[in-house]
């Protein structure tokens, strides 16, 4: 899937490495790692306290532009998950 403008916009303004965050009423641990040059990019959520699990690659492709591959868990999910996202800074 290619992501909106949206979603490109609120990912790339996380930070890399482990941080906090909340999504809607949901507190989060989160790692997100940049590899393969900046090509390639990784963010795996887990809830705190709760069972909920967001994991998704994100790559940046000469031809086709940004393509979102969330793992096993609809796109939709993922891209509202990054849009609700607010760190702790």
């Amino acid at each position: 899937m290619t992501p909106p403008e949206d979603f490109l916009t609120a990912f790339f303004a996380l930070p890399t490495g482990t941080f906090t965050g909340r999504a809607d009423t949901k507190r989060y641990v989160l790692s997100r790692q940049v590899l393969a040059g900046g090509k390639s990019h990784k963010l795996v959520a887990n809830e705190l306290g709760g069972t909920d699990y967001i994991s998704l690659n994100l790559y940046q492709t000469r031809n086709s532009g940004a393509l979102l591959r969330p793992c096993e868990m609809p796109a939709r999910k993922v891209v509202d998950f990054v849009l609700a996202l607010i760190p702790d800074i």
